[in-house]
C-alpha cells in the first residue's frame, strides 16, 4: 500500500485514516520514523519491549515519589485531627 500526503510548512504530514487504523495509532501517541536510506522512511507504531517499559515506569513512578516526597514529612494524621477537633482524634 502506498499513499501520498502533503506536508504543511511547519513540517507536518497527516497520516491517512486508513493508515493510522492498520497501526493502531491514537490521538498524541508516538510514532517511530526509521530513515531507510537517504531518500525513505519508514513511519511506524513504536515496539514496546515489555521490560523496558516496566523500566521506564518504574523511572516515573519514582520521579512522582520524589516530585511530592515533602507531603510525607511533618506531623502525623491523628495528630492533625486531633488540633483540628480539640482534642480527640476520632469524631464523636
Amino acid at each position: 500500500m502506498s499513499k501520498q500526503s502533503r506536508m504543511t510548512v511547519k513540517g507536518q504530514v497527516t497520516i491517512p485514516k486508513d493508515v493510522r487504523d492498520s497501526l493502531g495509532l491514537k490521538p498524541n501517541e508516538l510514532v517511530e520514523i526509521a530513515m531507510l536510506g537517504d531518500d525513505a522512511a519508514v513511519i511506524r507504531k513504536p515496539r514496546r519491549d515489555a521490560a523496558a517499559e516496566r523500566e521506564r515506569l518504574i523511572v516515573e513512578m519514582r520521579a512522582v515519589s520524589d516530585r511530592f516526597a515533602h507531603l510525607r514529612e511533618g506531623r502525623a494524621t491523628d495528630e492533625i485531627m486531633r488540633e483540628i477537633r480539640g482534642g480527640d482524634s476520632l469524631p464523636a
